[in-house]
Parts: structure tokens; sequence; C-alpha cells
């Protein structure tokens, strides 16, 4: 098993810390067996204003941790080897502004390997669990009126991927 140590960064010799990483206290920081490179690398080409943000070295010339962003959210992989995997009980939402959004995250995370879920969520080709979620389902879920929100809500529960249509006839009643 791996053990890490982590000092303050004002402990470390020759440590910078970035204005971001100083804004966000609280990150993901991601257990892979030995992807941690290759899915930060698949998440930034995914995501807009995304990057690789640091790598540190691990035994043999591989890589032990690969810091990243995506659209501005702070990340950490580990190559912690194959002791744990991801399952549904942490995911990341996707806001998304339209349909078109929608197909685009949801067509590329279930490619080569992914697996299409219930209700908008999915795993990746990772085993990492992602909600594809278009914000005006998020809106309409915030309306007071609960007889549309319960049969959009019915209505979802029907689904895979979100379909914003449909969802907005339910909440309407034309469905």
């Amino acid at each position: 098993m791996i053990v890490l140590r982590f000092e303050p960064a004002d402990e470390r010799p020759n440590a910078r810390q970035s204005e971001d990483d100083a804004m966000q206290k609280i990150s993901p920081f991601l257990w892979f067996d030995t992807q941690a490179k290759e899915a930060a690398e698949y998440y930034v080409s995914l995501f807009p204003n995304s990057k690789i943000t640091s790598t540190s070295p691990g035994p043999g010339g591989t890589v032990m941790t690969v810091g990243f962003e995506l659209d501005g959210q702070v990340f950490t992989a580990l190559n912690g080897g194959p002791h744990f995997t991801f399952n549904e009980a942490v995911s990341f939402v996707v806001r998304c502004a339209d349909a078109a959004e929608v197909d685009r995250y949801w067509d590329t995370l279930t490619a080569d390997g992914g697996q299409e879920s219930q209700c908008g969520w999915l795993k990746d080709k990772y085993g990492l669990s992602w909600q594809i979620v278009p914000q005006e389902f998020l809106d309409l879920m915030a309306s007071p009126d609960q007889a549309a929100t319960g049969r959009m809500f019915a209505a979802m529960m029907q689904m895979k991927k979100l379909d914003i249509a449909k969802l907005k006839a339910a909440f309407e009643g034309k469905a």
C-alpha cells in the first residue's frame, strides 16, 4: 500500500501554490490503478478551460500524481494501484447549457468502454461516475409547482440520457 506524506506548502522546499489552489480549500483526489496521467489528459481534452498543472514522479520513471484543472476546478489523480476502485457513491455533475452539450458529454464519456446508467448518470471508461444534466432541468426542478416537478421527475426515472424536450413536456403536462 502506498503512503503519501503531505506537508504544508510553506514547509516544502521550492513549493509554489497557485492562486487557484490557495482559493480552493477542498478538491477531489482520484485514485487510479495506473492510468492517472492518461485519465487526466482525457478529462482535460473534454472540458474547456482545462489543463494539466503538475506531475510528480513515481517509482521506475512512472508518474505518481497528476494535478489538473477542469474548467477551473482543481483535481489530483494518483496512481495508487488496484486496491480501490470508483463506485457511484461519488459522482461529478456536469451542468449543460443545452441538449447539444448533453449529447457531446454523454457520447464522449460513454465511448470506449463507458456505461450508461439511469437518470442522467453514466460511468466513463475509468469507472468514474458522472451526471450529465441540462441546466434547464435543474431550473425547472426548483419550481414550487410540485405536480409539475413530480411529472418531470417521473419522466426522468424512465430515461438514461436526459432529454430536456421530453422533461419539459412532462413538466408542462404535455407528455
